[in-house]
């Protein structure tokens, strides 16, 4: 794959993402205003019955107040007078000092305006009583036909007398009304804290739960003890200090199965773009690692070909001497085949746990010298020089000198390889607590922080500048990782672009 291709998949996939989140987004923002819509729908529903339920409950008190008087003196109240000791029994009192103002009314008052002669009639202290019945109450059309329309019109003012002269305290209790809206939220199915007050003309009445605190823009209200031209001087608020919580709740269902998938969708394409880029590197990789293993294997190849063909040659056949060192150029071009050969296999059975690593009792520094008497004439062929700094006290540790000589061995040959001029390299020992620290320092190319990290992956190797042209197939300092790894010990790399290398490894000692 390309990288236009790759970058174009990559962008459609992104893009593809962020619209499904938006879409989510998008969608638990619309259910929780559907949500909020439908409590609000139900909140007024619920303030409507409330106030319903005071208006009757106010007539149904004040037609027993009326239906007491009609029974006992057998005829309708004419004025508030007539009603004062009712009043009394209800709860509405007045100081003797305070003046009743008559509502006398008599048909002569309406008969110009709105009653036939037909249906006026008089009552009498003898005559059958037929009440007006409140609003609320079953029959009431029936009951008001059968009585003159000054009688309801009479009904009707004594009634509004009776609500504009009662203080809000004595029409409603804050414990009631409580109640109610208890019931009445129960039965729409909300269930959620709230508090409430009721104000007349914008001031606070003493009917409010605790807590209220008037905020109009999240208080529902709803008139209440509405007049019959429509007007109310008592506005009912209601407010849920916790519905944003409710409201959220209702969906939360729903909503956090839908993160869950939005979040698996996520995860697997982070995994999937991550694999990609990994295939990608992989793919480059393997490409790298067959030209540079094709590299390695042609020159061997080259040279035993051209060595075979001069030993071929009579006059090369007669000379002992010449065919002697050309059958051992042949012999060393066939051993470093067979060593990057075995650095691949090792690699593999190290990554399968197959390699068996036997561990014994040795001396580091020891091996360290059998480590330099390997690369020794390839540092003395390029005018270089390896110095020793062998500083440790003790240096006893559980290795296998095989293995351990190949991690050392390549290291130096790394050292070698990266510096352009003449390989100068510094090795020292130290003891720090319990361990042996081995330094090599070379005075190369050195790395970049960002290599500095992948340097001891299978198959990576820096390709900028003249690193492009080191031989190497990337497997070296990946295979000295896991035998580093297998023996307890530890290795870390410093280095800076231009200035060298540092390797340290920390091992362990016998005690």
């Amino acid at each position: 794959m390309n990288k236009t291709r790759f970058r174009l998949l990559v962008f459609f996939m992104s893009l593809s993402l962020i619209g499904i989140i938006l879409v989510q987004l998008y969608w638990v923002s619309s259910s929780l205003k559907g949500s909020d819509e439908q409590f609000k729908f139900h909140i007024q529903q619920v303030l409507g019955k409330v106030t319903n339920k005071l208006q009757e409950q106010e007539e149904a008190e004040f037609f027993d107040n009326y239906k007491k008087f009609t029974d006992s003196t057998r005829r309708f109240p004419s004025s508030e007078g007539d009603m004062k000791p009712y009043y009394y029994n209800r709860g509405y009192q007045r100081k003797d000092s305070d003046i009743i103002y008559s509502n006398n009314l008599n048909s002569r008052d309406y008969q110009d305006m709105f009653f036939e002669n037909s249906t006026r009639e008089q009552s009498n202290g003898t005559d059958s009583v037929q009440l007006p019945k409140p609003a609320g109450s079953n029959g009431h059309s029936d009951a008001k036909a059968n009585i003159t329309s000054f009688q309801r019109v009479q009904y009707e003012n004594l009634f509004s007398s009776f609500k504009r002269k009662r203080d809000i305290t004595e029409r409603i209790s804050a414990a009631r009304l409580k109640k109610m809206l208890e019931s009445e939220l129960k039965q729409m199915g909300v269930d959620t804290p709230f508090e409430f007050a009721i104000y007349n003309n914008g001031l606070a009445t003493k009917i409010h739960s605790d807590n209220f605190v008037y905020e109009d823009k999240i208080a529902y209200n709803h008139a209440i003890f509405t007049e019959k031209d429509g007007t109310s001087r008592y506005t009912l608020f209601v407010s849920f200090p916790k519905k944003q919580v409710y409201l959220f709740g209702s969906i939360v269902g729903i909503t956090s199965l839908s993160l869950v998938f939005t979040l698996i969708i996520i995860i697997a394409y982070l995994n999937a773009i991550n694999q990609l880029i990994k295939q990608k590197q992989i793919s480059e990789i393997k490409t790298d690692f067959i030209n540079n293993m094709t590299h390695e294997f042609k020159t061997p190849i080259a040279t035993i070909n051209l060595a075979l063909d001069a030993i071929k040659n009579p006059k090369i056949m007669d000379d002992a001497e010449k065919r002697q060192r050309y059958l051992q150029m042949i012999r060393d071009e066939n051993k470093r085949m067979h060593s990057q050969v075995e650095n691949v296999l090792q690699i593999s059975r190290l990554d399968k746990k197959e390699l068996d690593i036997e561990k014994e009792q040795a001396n580091i520094q020891d091996i360290l010298e059998d480590a330099i008497e390997h690369v020794h004439l390839i540092v003395e062929a390029r005018h270089g020089s390896i110095t020793r700094h062998f500083d440790a006290k003790r240096t006893t540790t559980l290795v296998n000198e095989v293995h351990f000589t190949n991690v050392l061995v390549n290291i130096l040959d790394n050292a070698i390889k990266y510096s352009p001029d003449e390989p100068l390299i510094d090795i020292y020992t130290e003891n720090v607590k319990d361990f042996v620290l081995i330094k090599i320092q070379d005075q190369g190319l050195g790395m970049t922080k960002q290599v500095q990290k992948k340097i001891f992956e299978k198959f990576y190797r820096e390709h900028t500048g003249d690193i492009h042209n080191v031989k190497g197939h990337g497997l070296g300092l990946a295979y000295v990782k896991r035998i580093i790894e297998d023996h307890n010990c530890h290795i870390y790399v410093e280095s800076e672009k231009g200035k060298g290398s540092i390797f340290i490894i920390k091992m362990p000692l016998i005690n």
